[in-house]
């Protein structure tokens, strides 16, 4: 199986089991080896108080973004812990794109950076995720 062909795989597990993303409204694009896309629109229940997309939304997709970059190798990878900095609001009506990237894999600890932009490409926001792998797999197969 090739890295490509295990990323994908993963990714659709991992979406087939999501509960939380797609309530939230997410999409799933892209799954790479150490690598993911997700998208959201923004709709009025997505936003706060300031008439702004809620930036737990917005966490919630570069989170979901990174947890299927550190899962794309078939290995349980979990967060152990996330930071995320605002750069710009998040308009009603705009569509949100998280780009999961790996940094680092050294063991069972990864790094992966995480960019939110717009539809015109405007940073909302940058969020650093490290992961820890456990036990266990998306679908059988012998590593």
């Amino acid at each position: 199986m090739t890295p490509q062909d295990r990323a994908e795989k993963a990714g659709k597990a991992m979406w087939a089991n999501d509960r939380a993303s797609p309530w939230i409204g997410m999409q799933l694009g892209e799954v790479n080896e150490a690598r993911a896309r997700m998208t959201l629109h923004v709709q009025e229940h997505h936003c706060n108080g300031h008439g702004m997309c809620h930036g737990g939304v917005i966490f919630a997709l570069a989170d979901s973004a990174f947890a299927f970059a550190c899962n794309s190798r078939n290995q349980n990878t979990v967060a152990q812990n996330n930071m995320i900095t605002f750069v710009a609001p998040g308009q009603l009506g705009d569509v949100l794109n998280a780009d999961a990237r790996e940094v680092s894999l050294t063991g069972r600890s990864g790094i992966y950076d995480v960019r939110v932009t717009n539809q015109d490409g405007t940073l909302i926001a940058e969020m650093r995720g490290l992961s820890r792998a456990i036990k266990g797999q998306l679908f059988d197969e012998d590593i």
